[in-house]
């Protein structure tokens, strides 16, 4: 299986839906690629904090009850009625009604940019919860970029910023975009800045753009082939500030 199929399936490992099979080649890539146990371990952690965090709703014990009781008729309905049809009916009822409502919850309307945006929110989210902000610590920037070559099949420019406010702490590995991507990390006061960087798509140069998402503030741009996502609690003007600085030494 590759990165792309185990990051697909990682839900699913974790929920216990998936076949002994499809278990067994999850566990073993695991034991093998740092990047995909990374991802694992972090949702793992996140899964943990949603269940014991103060927003986390337990469904009441009667409409627990209530929904037993409601299986329970159906059941007793469909032994009294033999006609079939009025059974398959049924099914193709509640078979609409699934999907009705799994289109109701589907967000709509997100375009690529809205969409790599959440997945640069989460990572940013996910380093910080599970205290993996770096796997490589470091404020030389001549250590930070050797330690990503055979790691990536692209060289990231790291470059130390701390004369202009923004010293380098460090580099880890992280997946944005179904793809294993550099993440250098920069600090501001006691604000963590991530730094993700991959190759783009295409060459055209993109003019920086400033977002906000979830109470973080976001700036992304493309130069000379690749893609640049900044994102921190930072204020917005610091962080476009951060972006220049960047722009400036690559």
């Amino acid at each position: 299986m590759t990165c792309t199929d185990i990051q697909a399936a990682i839900h699913g490992y974790l929920d216990g839906e998936l076949d002994a099979v499809r278990n067994l080649e999850i566990e073993q890539h695991l034991q093998h690629c740092a990047v995909c146990s990374q991802t694992y371990n972090a949702d793992q952690s996140l899964q943990r904090a949603i269940k014991t965090g103060s927003q986390y709703y337990r469904a009441p014990a009667h409409l627990r009850k209530r929904i037993q009781s409601s299986i329970r008729q159906v059941g007793k309905s469909q032994r009294t009625l033999p006609v079939m049809p009025w059974r398959w009916l049924a099914v193709a009822a509640s078979v609409v009604f699934v999907v009705i409502l799994a289109w109701a919850l589907i967000p709509r309307g997100l375009d690529a940019e809205q969409l790599v945006a959440q997945e640069v929110v989460s990572s940013h989210v996910r380093s910080l919860m599970v205290a993996h902000v770096v796997d490589v610590m470091s404020s030389d920037q001549h250590t930070v970029k050797p330690w990503f070559t055979g790691k990536l099949d692209f060289s990231p420019a790291v470059k130390d910023l701390s004369k202009e406010g923004f010293p380098l702490v460090g580099g880890r590995l992280d997946y944005l975009e179904n793809r294993p991507v550099a993440a250098l990390v920069y600090q501001r006061r006691n604000h963590v800045i991530n730094l993700f960087i991959w190759p783009s798509s295409d060459d055209t140069h993109m003019r920086t753009k400033a977002l906000a998402r979830q109470g973080y503030h976001l700036v992304h741009w493309s130069k000379a082939g690749m893609m640049y996502w900044a994102i921190s609690d930072l204020n917005d003007t610091e962080l476009q500030e951060f972006a220049r600085f960047v722009q400036a030494s690559s």
